[in-house]
This record gives C-alpha cells, sequence and structure tokens, in this order.
C-alpha cells in the first residue's frame, strides 16, 4: 500500500523558506501525480500544488502561486514543495498525496473545490508549518 511520507517543516519568521519534502518507499515516486495539500487550525484540507506524473506539468492555487515551487528529483524518488515568501496564513500542517487515476487538471479547475481530495492516496502524518515572529 502506497504510504507517503513528509519531510521539513518547521517554525519560520514571515518572509523566511522552508523546503518541505515528499518521499515513499517501495514504490515510485515518478510514477504518480503528486499533490501538495495543507490544512490550516479548524480548516478543512485543501490542495494548493500538483505535478503530473506524465509531462511534469505544475499547477498552484492563487494563494501559493509566485511563492510557492513544486519539483520532483527522479533520482532521489523525491518531490519537494519549495515555499518562499512565508505568511502567517501559510501556517498549517502540509501534506503530501498522490492521484493514480487523475492528473492534475481534474483537480485545478474551476468546477472543482480545493478541497477535493478524491483518488487521493498515500496520506502520511503531514509536516507543520508554523509561520510567526
Amino acid at each position: 500500500q502506497l504510504q507517503l511520507v513528509e519531510s521539513g517543516g518547521g517554525l519560520v519568521q514571515p518572509g523566511g523558506s522552508l523546503r518541505l519534502s515528499c518521499s515513499t518507499s517501495g514504490y515510485t515516486l515518478s510514477h504518480f501525480t503528486i499533490h501538495w495539500l495543507r490544512q490550516a487550525p479548524g480548516k478543512e484540507r485543501e490542495g494548493i500544488s500538483c505535478i503530473n506524473e506524465d509531462d511534469d506539468t505544475t499547477y498552484y492555487r492563487d494563494s501559493v502561486k509566485g511563492r510557492f515551487t513544486i519539483s520532483r528529483d527522479d533520482v532521489k524518488d523525491t518531490v519537494y514543495l519549495q515555499m518562499n515568501a512565508l505568511k502567517p496564513e501559510d501556517t498549517a500542517v502540509y501534506y503530501c498525496a498522490a492521484s493514480p487515476n487523475f492528473g492534475c487538471n481534474y483537480y485545478y479547475t474551476k468546477y472543482i473545490p480545493a478541497t477535493t481530495t478524491y483518488n487521493m492516496q498515500g496520506w502520511g502524518e503531514g509536516t507543520l508549518v508554523a509561520v510567526s515572529s
């Protein structure tokens, strides 16, 4: 069963940067479309970025566009989320997940809510990102 592991979270000041990592064992991440999602206190989990399995096309929500970058390293079999210019409203637990049957374009349309997690698998425990001075 696919199980993803997130790491790299921590406490950072506003304007700072962090790089999150998503990895697994027993599977090859390059074979999956991978999502980054986050859940802030008292809010639903929402997808914020995605990278396609077939062509590495990337997608971002407006809230993180221009500040966050998703990428994958096939040698290390890891997907990253580089987060720059962090804001207090970025404080959340961050998760990665795979969607074996749907590419990013399914989730990143105006018809699909950002809180959709349909077909997403491999949920880990997440990694906490806290942005505070």
